[in-house]
């Protein structure tokens, strides 16, 4: 096992450290520095927490060494980086304290530390397999005998078979789908024709689901019609999220609940004209500023746990609540 600490300091020629300081005009190196200021990780690690190309993080991480922002301990045949702030020149580790304090603010390295959370987590789990402790070999033997997807799959037993759900943007059908063989019936309602007939297409044949194309803000439903609604990666194309609330409130039994999952606050500008967004996500302060005025009594908010695999923004699942009456 070696530790490399490249060369640096004060005697470096102008053009050299102007070179060092263009590193940090790039937001991925950035990110990454920001990410191996954490914790000390290996290229993979960082191509999974950065939703990056491993070839693009091992660059980045090429130039950044190589400048001595970072340092490389290898083990074997594998590499792992670590920035430490105080093995910095002055100079370096002033530079980076401000630019970290600036930036790290911004939503995208939120959605990095979330990322990397589970990537740690994962990291643990493997390291407890492998020393043979007893939580670890149980969590490695009951996925060997039934799996990973029961517990989510289970836990849909949580709703009264006797209930009523509406799949608002049912877009094609994906929760309409889950819902159908739990429930007595789903209304899966979309705007678009063409998502309604995909999911027309996909779950036509599936017993207990109704079809019905409208306006959210405009349910041809009756008051207090619903046990409950899911309103899933919807609400970003809304001018006014607070209607279809208003709405949804309406068509609610009283002690009828609605659960909302929807992107939190991101800069990705692109989707407003990529995909029609009208929103770039929503921060938990406005989601909970719709309960009142939409006419629930109680909500809740939390983010999700980030998905190695997932390559958008972070997302949130948020619980409105109509008293019993």
């Amino acid at each position: 096992m070696s530790e490399t600490f490249p060369d640096q300091g004060p005697s470096e020629r102008p053009a050299e450290w102007l070179e060092t300081l263009s590193l940090l005009g790039d937001v991925a190196r950035v990110r990454l520095l920001r990410l191996v200021e954490q914790a000390e990780l290996g290229v993979g690690e960082l191509a999974i927490a950065a939703q990056l190309p491993q070839s693009t993080v091992s660059r980045h991480l090429k130039a950044l060494h190589e400048h001595g922002w970072i340092i490389k301990r290898v083990e074997g045949t594998a590499s792992f980086y670590r920035l430490l702030p105080k093995a910095l020149d002055a100079d370096l580790r002033q530079l980076w304290e401000t630019t970290r304090d600036r930036v790290i603010v911004s939503p995208v390295f939120t959605d990095d530390a979330n990322r990397l959370k589970q990537v740690l987590a994962s990291r643990r789990g493997d390291s407890q397999a492998f020393f043979g402790r007893i939580g670890g070999e149980w969590h490695e033997m009951r996925r060997e005998l039934f799996g990973t997807g029961f517990g989510p799959e289970a836990m849909l037993g949580l709703f009264d078979p006797d209930w009523v759900v509406a799949d608002l943007g049912c877009g094609t059908g994906d929760v309409s789908q889950r819902l159908a063989p739990i429930v007595r019936e789903v209304i899966a309602i979309d705007r678009e024709p063409a998502m309604l007939d995909a999911c027309r297409k996909r779950l036509g044949k599936a017993d207990g689901i109704q079809f019905i194309e409208a306006d959210l803000t405009a349910l041809p439903l009756e008051d207090g019609s619903l046990d409950a609604a899911v309103i899933m990666l919807v609400l970003h194309h809304i001018a006014e999220p607070l209607k279809v609330m208003v709405e949804t409130s309406r068509v609610l039994k009283p002690g009828g609940r609605a659960l909302i999952v929807d992107m939190v606050g991101h800069e990705r500008d692109d989707y407003r004209h990529d995909m029609g967004h009208q929103h770039l996500g929503f921060n938990e302060q406005m989601v909970r500023g719709w309960a009142a005025p939409a006419g629930f009594d109680r909500s809740t908010w939390r983010r999700l746990p980030s998905s190695p695999e997932g390559k958008g923004p972070g997302l949130f699942a948020a619980g409105f609540f109509k008293s019993g009456g």
